[in-house]
């Protein structure tokens, strides 16, 4: 399994090769008229955070529909609540309701 280095430098091989344009996580972008900043890959995707969203909600852009790359730009943490629910999905199958999980992980 590759190291996090590894992944983030792997990250948006197939969108910079195939589409020509500078996706990473934390470039900022432009879609549609709305500011954001790319936070995941998703294959032939980006995955964007709006400004007008919550940190940590992630959106599937195309990477070259009305996609205007901005710079480089800070990543906004999700909540602690968000955060939660991320710890949940991963480990949530080992538990028998979601108040198990929160027990196990407070």
């Amino acid at each position: 399994m590759p190291s996090q280095l590894e992944q983030i430098v792997m990250s948006f091989e197939y969108v910079k090769e195939y589409y020509q344009v500078p996706a990473r996580i934390g470039m900022g972008v432009e879609v549609n008229g709305r500011a954001g900043v790319i936070i995941a890959d998703r294959g032939h995707y980006i995955g964007v955070n709006f400004d007008d969203e919550k940190p940590g909600e992630v959106s599937n852009c195309h990477p070259t529909w009305e996609c205007v790359y901005t710079g480089m730009r800070a990543i906004r943490k999700p909540t602690k609540g968000q955060q939660r629910y991320q710890r949940f999905l991963e480990f949530g199958d080992c538990f028998d309701s979601f108040i198990d999980f929160c027990r196990w992980d407070s």
